[in-house]
């Protein structure tokens, strides 16, 4: 389970389903200032693995996935839900954007799911699913969604050749797509309070919650979606359609 920074994260929402089932978990915290928050909801789900995961810290994602190898011997599902862009390029227009700012945002919340498709890859050898969360802005152009919108659609694009490549391993690959939610990650969008009212407002069911997406999630991964790959699923009270 790689994103959970607190009890509001998406993340942990997958992860209270996922537990709710029966699963047995391991959970990632980002450093050392996180891990306060992280470790006691990880200890409430009974987590059998609890290890820090900076993508950017080289070694460090191959090291949680030998953990896995070495305690469990293989793996059933992936939740990534990790994003990051610098404040200043998340903020400005996409062609104001900078190549370090726009390089770092498609590693961490892009291209950092690739790598851990690959890691997941052989310890999948039963089948598995691997889940990774997007936004409509991906699909659609967004008013203060800007670069993060671009990076979105590319990891879209990625899950959908990672379920073709996949396939014949039986892993599925998907993006759930929930719609505003406020995490600790949303508070760093310009005038997410404005973007929330409005889904709100035109959504015709209410916005779906952390626990919305978790049920979605724990669906993706069982047998019950085992013909179901390379899809960006929505989960927002309807928003997508009307927004």
């Amino acid at each position: 389970m790689i994103g959970i920074a607190n009890k509001d994260s998406i993340a942990y929402g997958c992860a209270k389903a996922f537990h709710a089932e029966g699963a047995e978990l391991a959970v990632s915290y980002l450093n050392a200032k996180a891990e306060p928050y992280v470790r006691p909801l990880a200890e409430g789900l009974n987590a059998s693995i609890v290890e820090p995961l900076d993508v950017r810290v080289p070694g460090q994602l191959e090291a949680l996935f030998e953990r896995v190898r070495k305690d469990w011997g293989r793996l059933d599902f992936l939740v990534h839900a990790i994003a990051f862009a610098p404040m200043a390029d998340l903020h400005g227009r996409v062609v104001d954007s900078s190549w370090d700012g726009f390089a770092q945002a498609m590693d961490i919340s892009c291209h950092s799911f690739v790598r851990m498709a690959k890691l997941a890859e052989p310890l999948m050898d039963k089948g598995g699913a691997l889940l990774t969360m997007s936004y409509i802005g991906a699909a659609k152009a967004m008013r203060d969604y800007g670069m993060m919108g671009a990076v979105k659609s590319t990891l879209e694009s990625c899950v959908r050749y990672m379920a073709l490549e996949l396939g014949e391993k039986g892993i599925r690959v998907n993006a759930i797509s929930p719609g505003p939610i406020r995490t600790r990650a949303s508070g760093g969008l310009k005038n997410f309070d404005a973007s929330i009212e409005d889904a709100a407002a035109k959504a015709p069911l209410p916005l779906a919650g952390i626990d919305d997406v978790g049920a979605l999630a724990a669906f993706l991964a069982s047998d019950g979606a085992r013909a179901i790959t390379g899809q960006t699923c929505y989960v927002d009270g309807g928003y997508s359609i009307v927004g």
